[in-house]
């Protein structure tokens, strides 16, 4: 069996969380807790693409927050 993380054929979600992290995720496994849909079922380059797009800073909220106060 493949690992459904990394098939290059394989159809994906693009997930979000609360510190604005991105993950790829295997749209015929469900989101996990506390992960939100930022982009729906696609193809996994155009899901890369996504997240290259929209991850510009790699630091969670959080620490982007407390660095302004």
């Amino acid at each position: 069996m493949s690992n459904p993380f990394e098939a290059p054929d394989a159809l994906y979600l693009v997930l979000v969380n609360a510190e604005g992290q991105y993950s790829l995720w295997p749209a015929d496994v469900a989101v996990p807790a506390g992960w939100t849909t930022a982009h729906d079922v696609d193809s996994r380059s155009n899901c890369l693409g996504y997240v290259e797009a929209q991850w510009t800073d790699m630091r969670p909220n959080s620490l982007v927050q407390a660095e302004r106060a």
